[in-house]
């Protein structure tokens, strides 16, 4: 490309999804833990390429779109049919070129995109397919494949060649796509190499089938803490209360192990510590139960789309004995996380009388957290 030319993606997620079930909107249900429209918005959003990124949305559903996408996104609302949507999207865009994109295609990977877009360079429409695999019939014969190919979004256009395509069309004909409006305009619309990652999301099975195609990456992260063994307070570790002469002092509960697991898990996705969530400065967390605060971090891990593969835990302590309380810790934290047993340790070790922990001054807690995180395709 000789000259930087403005382009804007146009994403269609106007769409009552009624194919994919449910009482949402196909393009507002979670997929790998966001709204399915969120993950094409970030993926051209995020594009060197792409200058803005314009969302057609149906009518009455900007709260959904603002809840999806943020109060930054620019939205539009659509007509009855796609190319009514379409030309109304078109309106509002004042890029030179421009990527016409369905919402229910979450994937974008950025190769296609730059594609596309280089490929209107030589001519007024390009978009991506990919070769029919399948043996074709029709009637029970067969339908030779050569010269047959899958279509996908998103399509890129000359803006002003696609808005003369729109303006011409008749009013009572449906249009297939957008490509075929352009090349009846006498447009010349190219191939580009499509990508599996971009196949439609169109009926309940196929949420199945994009989540399996979402690459995830393993983090972990440690956390760790102490609280003073003082007499006269509640000893609570990991969830559970211990019968034992002296408690651990704190502004909550202070319960050491829980404390130790939160943290771990913010760490994994990089949201500070304990502390930034729940200030000991603020009375409302006087006295509070650990487990809300693990529920919190935990509920974060899965805004994003993280799933917690497994928690170590070590207590740190001369006194008691945390053998006969093991088995209940690691239900009391696997019930709090929502995570089988198994996927849960906890265990134990003294400092050898070494020391606050050796002379049972205090408790001290430390744990590792492994999630996985779905990475945006690329």
């Amino acid at each position: 490309m000789t000259d930087r030319l403005r382009t804007t993606a146009l994403i269609v997620a106007a769409g009552s999804g009624s194919r994919a079930g449910g009482a949402v909107p196909k393009q507002y249900v979670l997929l790998g833990g966001k709204p399915l429209l969120r993950w094409a918005y970030e993926a051209f959003a995020r594009h060197p390429a792409i200058d803005e990124v314009v969302v057609v949305i149906g009518a009455g559903a900007e709260a959904q779109a603002r809840a999806a996408l943020g109060d930054g996104a620019r939205l539009v609302t659509g007509g009855a049919s796609r190319r009514e949507s379409v030309a109304r999207g078109l309106a509002a865009v004042d890029g030179a070129r421009v990527l016409v994109h369905d919402a229910a295609r979450p994937f974008v990977p950025a190769a296609v995109i730059d594609r596309v877009i280089a490929a209107l360079d030589e001519a007024e429409g390009a978009y991506p397919v990919l070769a029919v695999a399948d043996t074709l019939v029709r009637d029970g014969a067969v339908v030779p494949r050569d010269g047959l190919a899958r279509v996908q979004t998103p399509q890129g256009f000359r803006t002003e060649v696609l808005r003369a395509a729109h303006a011409g069309w008749p009013a009572d004909e449906e249009a297939t796509d957008d490509a075929q409006m352009v090349r009846r305009l006498g447009g010349r619309v190219v191939l580009v190499q499509g990508d599996a990652m971009l196949d439609k999301v169109t009926h309940p099975q196929d949420f199945a089938a994009a989540e399996t195609r979402l690459a995830f990456e393993t983090r972990s992260a440690s956390g760790f803490d102490v609280h003073r063994l003082e007499a006269g307070e509640d000893l609570w570790l990991g969830g559970v209360l211990i019968p034992h002469d002296k408690g651990l002092s704190g502004h909550s509960d202070a319960d050491v192990a829980l404390h130790a697991i939160t943290d771990a898990l913010l760490g994994t996705i990089a949201a500070g510590d304990i502390g930034t969530h729940f200030p000991p400065s603020d009375p409302q967390w006087r006295g509070a139960e650990s487990g809300q605060f693990l529920r919190h971090a935990a509920g974060l891990v899965a805004e994003q789309g993280g799933r917690i593969d497994f928690i170590d835990l070590t207590l740190i302590c001369e006194a008691p004995k945390i053998g006969p309380h093991r088995p209940a810790m690691r239900a009391r934290i696997a019930e709090l996380l929502a995570l089988p047993e198994g996927r849960v340790s906890v265990k134990a070790t003294t400092t050898e009388r070494l020391g606050f922990t050796g002379r049972e001054e205090g408790i001290a807690a430390q744990a590792v957290a492994t999630i996985s995180l779905p990475e945006q395709p690329r």
